[in-house]
C-alpha cells in the first residue's frame, strides 16, 4: 500500500493514519463477503475516495469507520445485484465466487452462507464489532444482527457436525 500524497497529508490532517490502520481491515473484511479480490480493492478504493471527499465532516463523526464499512458494503452489494442482472440478461449461469487466499475451510464455509449472513459472521467474528455496531454499518435492526448470527451459526454447526461425522 502506498504512502498518500504529501498534499493530501497536509490539507486533510489525520487521514494517512486513519487510511493507514483501516485500509488492511476493510479490504480483508470486503475479500471475505464478497469472495472477489477484485470487487473487494475496487469497494475498497471507492469508499475511502468517498471518505476523502467528506474527510473535514467524517473526521468529526462519532465512528469514521462505521461510515466507512456501510459505505464499502453497500458498494459490494450494488456490484453483486449488478452481476446478478447482467448474468440474466446474458442467460448465463451463476458463477461460483472467486477464493483466492482459503486460509481455512470453515471460511470457504463461511463463503456459501447468505450474502446477509457472510457480512454479518465476518463483521462480528473477523472484526469483532457488536451487534450495535453491525446493526449500523449493515443498516439493519440489532434484532436481525441476532437473529442472522443465530442462523449462520446454526448452519456452520450443521456444518462442523457433518463434518467431523464424514472424519469418522
Amino acid at each position: 500500500m502506498a504512502q498518500m500524497a504529501p498534499d493530501v497529508v497536509t490539507t486533510f490532517p489525520g487521514f494517512e493514519a486513519w487510511y493507514l490502520a483501516e485500509h488492511p481491515k476493510v479490504l480483508a473484511t470486503l475479500v471475505f463477503v464478497s469472495g472477489n479480490a477484485d470487487v473487494a480493492r475496487e469497494a475498497t478504493d471507492e469508499a475511502f475516495a468517498r471518505a476523502l471527499a467528506r474527510w473535514s465532516r467524517l473526521r468529526e463523526m462519532e465512528s469514521p469507520g462505521g461510515w466507512l464499512y456501510t459505505v464499502a458494503l453497500n458498494l459490494v452489494k450494488r456490484h453483486a445485484k449488478r452481476s446478478a442482472a447482467e448474468r440474466q440478461a446474458l442467460g448465463t449461469a451463476d458463477v461460483p465466487l472467486i477464493w483466492t487466499d482459503r486460509t481455512t475451510e470453515l471460511w470457504s464455509v463461511v463463503q456459501s452462507l447468505p450474502p446477509r449472513q457472510r457480512a454479518a459472521v465476518v463483521l462480528r467474528y473477523l472484526l469483532d464489532m457488536k451487534e450495535r455496531e453491525i446493526a449500523d454499518v449493515m443498516q439493519i435492526s440489532p434484532g436481525t444482527v441476532a437473529s442472522t448470527l443465530a442462523s449462520a451459526r446454526l448452519r456452520l454447526a450443521g456444518w462442523l457436525v457433518d463434518d467431523h461425522e464424514e472424519a469418522r
